[in-house]
């Protein structure tokens, strides 16, 4: 993905660039729902903003980290889930959503995304650890970026 970019210093690009960020920001911090208003008020045209808006990106916008997908079969057991958890943030990995089941015959599935981005040791390691944890069950990486 990154192949398609290039890193430009924003004093030689048309001043429009810049207000399509801040468009973006406005409409992202939820002050402002509606396009029209925000385009209007930094001065620029509603096609403008539709034309560029995908194709100007922040650099923090690249830089969102590492995500990870992992699906797991978990024991329907008082303290499974929080042990798991647990092992997660040793690990220097941070929960960004958790889907769980509803257990059928004792087990439920479970669907975690991550950001890995501070892992503290290598990936495989943490699926190891993972599947070591009593409840825990057919660990699989489903995705990672």
């Amino acid at each position: 993905m990154l192949e398609n970019y290039l890193i430009i210093h924003k004093s030689i690009l048309p001043e429009y660039y810049e207000k399509v960020l801040q468009v973006r920001r406005m409409m992202e911090s939820g002050k402002k729902k509606d396009v029209s208003q925000c385009v209007r008020e930094v001065g620029i045209s509603r096609s403008t903003y539709y034309k560029y808006k995908d194709y100007i990106l922040e650099p923090m916008a690249l830089s969102g980290g590492r995500k990870a997908v992992l699906s797991m079969m978990l024991t329907h057991e008082p303290g499974v889930l929080s042990a798991l958890l647990s092992c997660i943030s040793q690990s220097g990995a941070s929960v960004l959503t958790i889907t769980q089941s509803l257990p059928i015959h004792g087990r439920a599935s479970v669907t975690i995304s991550l950001d890995v981005t501070e892992l503290a040791s290598d990936f495989s390691n943490l699926l190891q650890i993972m599947e070591k944890i009593p409840g825990v069950e057919q660990v699989k990486l489903l995705a990672i970026e």
